[in-house]
């Protein structure tokens, strides 16, 4: 190995010290997106500055919750290995599971911006749709979190029965309905103020409330409650 190699491997190596200092002594707080993907893929590629490789993937996928949002197939066309996509995708977990904790065990109504940031981390990145139902109890106390569909809301009466018969099933007073819209835009469509006022009606005659019906996407999220849909 050259005098050049030796002090290119040093220097490398020092970075990632140093970033591991910073990380231990004052936290992620004043890391960049690119800095902390760089040290995901450092643990799982050795001796080589993943520094160039960060940037490329935040700027392919748009950015850090689209990149680890990204499906296991999507990470292996840009070359990454299974070891590197797994470091990624429990970063994922890891972030969903600490946004889930802060509403656990508390009125889902009275943490709803907590709420919020877990649907928009959850879903806004996914590329295709999928329909999530939050199930209530009486107290608006989370009995489940159910994925009930994939795809477009456009068969509406199927699954309006559908999220009612679950309903009944978990013995829900109310529910709220979510879904993303892969495009980015959160504003609802006809179909999904459609199948809202068909949910609100079917639950009506079943006792079963439907608070809201939120809709995420990378460009924020919309509440049709708030916007006088419901």
């Amino acid at each position: 190995m050259n005098e050049h190699s030796s002090k290119v491997k040093r220097d490398r190596a020092g970075h990632r010290v140093r970033l591991r200092k910073r990380l231990l002594d004052a936290g992620p707080g004043g890391f960049h997106d690119y800095e902390l993907v760089e040290y995901l893929l450092a643990l799982t590629i050795p001796r080589v500055d993943t520094k160039p490789l960060a940037k490329r993937l935040l700027h392919d996928f748009g950015g850090i919750g689209a990149l680890l949002a990204a499906s296991a197939d999507a990470l292996r066309r840009e070359g990454l290995t299974d070891a590197t996509i797994a470091a990624l995708k429990i970063a994922e977990a890891t972030a969903l599971r600490l946004l889930e904790t802060r509403i656990q065990d508390q009125p889902v109504l009275s943490s709803w911006d907590s709420l919020g940031d877990y649907l928009s981390a959850a879903m806004a990145h996914k590329r295709v749709e999928e329909v999530r139902i939050l199930f209530l109890n009486a107290k608006n106390m989370l009995l489940a979190n159910e994925a009930l569909w994939h795809g477009s809301v456009d068969e509406a009466s199927v699954h309006v029965r559908e999220v009612i018969a679950r309903a009944i099933a978990l013995g829900a007073t109310a529910l709220i309905i979510v879904h993303n819209h892969p495009s980015g835009d959160p504003t609802p469509s006809q179909q999904d103020i459609r199948l809202t006022r068909d949910l609100v009606e079917a639950g009506r005659h079943m006792k079963v409330t439907v608070h809201d019906h939120v809709i995420v996407g990378a460009e924020g999220r919309t509440s049709m409650r708030a916007m006088g849909l419901i």
